[in-house]
């Protein structure tokens, strides 16, 4: 749940459009749903202004991919090829209700335990195999196996069985109801004929995903690029668009002056280039721009192993001596709002009751005193036991907004005494070197938030293991039993006394400091046809964007050829 600009997973956006790439969320009910079947090919007539196949889509990314197996996809950079590789058998609509994907139809028993779900007839893996039911139990399998190396495999392990009743009938129990068994199928469904028996960590599909979505995965030049291209195996018919092309690079300035000179096509924006894009006509006539509240938030996160954070009382110091509102006008100049809890302001499970905590740096100092840090030698800077308080924050490369707002908190954590430096790491390395083996104290990253509010990945004490999303060790036995109360229930009401507890017991543990949900700001060329910003964002729609024939610009064999 990073995005690449700072949240690792469960959602996963292709770089700059902000798609939900992993649906695996949703809360489910005693009822079915058909769909008809997809709409036959569509006919491209190729005339000017009407729609035609061809031309490409040209983004950026400031971070490179590392898997593109579904299971051990876990950055943004990944997770945007895999989601337009792979398809679950449901997905959510822009109406923000699940409905089916790879499958036809799906029915939830009056028990709420059992789903069976109808694949569609015809469903081919892009080497053109048949993908049936047996993937799906593959899938499950592979999930829920305690040596699959996945963050998301908990809620898989909730199933007690799963079979193939036919090629596509896929019947599956749970042990007991929970909120999020139907919408954990919009994960993406594997290949049984390519991974069954296989090392996942060797597999070449790590690199050359087969998979059963829009795009097919063409070619990776590590530290360049990825270029993806329509699979005509998509059960809703080949994308308009020839090819997906996204460039790694990590700066995002060098993005913006990529989009000045019209070789990007996406982008998405900080808000101070938002703001210049605005004012630059000649990228006003060149593009469209959209603005809408980001499913994410920001944050500053603890290493609570670190025995000076492990103090509560230094962590509620250091959110009083914050001032979000400097950071929200001053860094994101507006374009948000302040975060008070993992929740979207807005959404049913927000908590509108618990308030961020406001800047107060008098009562910051005097819990740092009650924790033992005072300024003993006059130098401007606290100290306990002759050492002085040294705070190193992290964030990644190539995000300046993370990058200015270090630089508020250091300012404002200097006025209390404690010194902060901050350290600027590459992304890949900033995951695997620091974040997966906790070797850090302090962080800004953010994260994407789901669409179903389950907090079992990312707080849950039983997730603290290297690798797993709770890498910054929380551990509280009333929220782990308050997540459990949410997830195991169908009833919405009791979900959101468990959530609204939740955010309660944040607001005194301070295990971040939440500082802000920004908007989401993305240009798009105007020569792209069917951008639109639903519930779900912008981006869903993807295979149905076209470029009329006579505004097309790339060629999908000139994209391959050597550069």
């Amino acid at each position: 749940m990073f995005n690449s600009a700072g949240f690792r997973r469960i959602t996963f956006s292709l770089a700059g459009i902000g798609l939900l790439a992993l649906v695996a969320w949703g809360v489910w009910a005693n009822f079915s749903w058909a769909q008809t079947q997809p709409p036959a090919q569509r006919n491209a007539i190729g005339v000017a202004g009407q729609k035609s196949y061809g031309d490409a889509l040209v983004d950026a990314s400031i971070g490179e991919a590392s898997n593109f197996i579904p299971a051990l996809a876990s950055d943004t950079a990944s997770t945007a090829v895999t989601s337009q590789v792979y398809r679950g058998l449901v997905r959510y609509d822009r109406d923000l209700r699940l409905i089916p994907d790879l499958a036809e139809s799906f029915e939830v028993a009056e028990d709420q335990l059992t789903i069976t779900f109808k694949l569609r007839p015809n469903l081919t893996w892009e080497d053109g195999q048949p993908l049936t039911a047996q993937d799906c139990v593959f899938t499950w399998r592979l999930m829920s196996d305690p040596l699959t190396a996945t963050p998301y495999g908990e809620p898989f392990t909730q199933i007690e069985t799963a079979q193939a009743l036919d090629d596509l009938t896929f019947i599956v129990t749970y042990k007991r109801p929970l909120a999020r068994a139907l919408g954990i199928w919009g994960f993406g469904i594997m290949p049984r004929h390519l991974l069954e028996g296989q090392d996942l960590s060797a597999s070449p599909l790590a690199r050359r995903p087969v998979g059963s979505g829009p795009f097919r995965l063409e070619s990776w030049e590590v530290g360049q690029r990825i270029i993806m291209a329509a699979s005509d195996n998509f059960y809703l018919g080949r994308p308009f668009l020839d090819g997906l092309i996204t460039r790694v690079i990590p700066d995002m300035a060098t993005q913006m002056m990529e989009l000045k000179t019209g070789t990007l096509d996406n982008m998405k924006l900080t808000p101070d280039q938002w703001e210049e894009a605005q004012a630059d006509p000649r990228l006003s006539e060149t593009y469209n721009f959209f603005k809408y509240p980001d499913f994410a938030y920001t944050y500053l996160g603890f290493n609570l192993q670190d025995p000076r954070l492990a103090d509560v009382r230094v962590r509620q110091a250091i959110a009083y001596a914050l001032d979000k509102t400097e950071i929200i006008e001053g860094v994101i100049l507006g374009l948000g709002q302040p975060a008070n809890g993992p929740f979207k302001p807005g959404t049913w499970a927000h908590n509108p009751k618990v308030s961020p905590y406001p800047y107060d740096p008098k009562r910051a100092a005097a819990l740092l005193a009650e924790a033992g840090w005072t300024d003993t030698d006059r130098d401007g800077y606290v100290d306990k036991g002759g050492q002085r308080f040294v705070l190193t924050i992290m964030t990644n490369q190539g995000n300046k907004v993370r990058e200015q707002t270090g630089l508020v908190i250091q300012s404002r954590l200097k006025e209390v005494g404690i010194e902060v430096k901050l350290r600027i790491i590459e992304w890949a390395a900033f995951l695997k070197e620091y974040i997966d083996k906790k070797a850090f104290e302090a962080i800004i990253m953010g994260w994407t938030i789901p669409l179903d509010p389950d907090l079992f990945d990312v707080w849950h004490s039983s997730k603290t293991k290297p690798g797993e999303l709770n890498f910054i060790s929380y551990r509280n036995p009333e929220v782990d039993r308050l997540i459990d109360e949410g997830r195991f229930t169908l009833d919405q009401a009791k979900r959101k006394q468990a959530y609204d507890r939740i955010q309660e017991i944040f607001y005194q543990d301070v295990p971040y400091v939440f500082l802000y949900v920004p908007e989401s700001l993305v240009a798009i060329h105007k020569r792209f046809v069917g951008p639109e910003v639903t519930a779900l964002g912008l981006g869903d729609n993807l295979p149905q964007w076209y470029v009329p024939q006579d505004r097309q610009v790339y060629q999908l064999k000139a994209l391959l050829s050597p550069q």
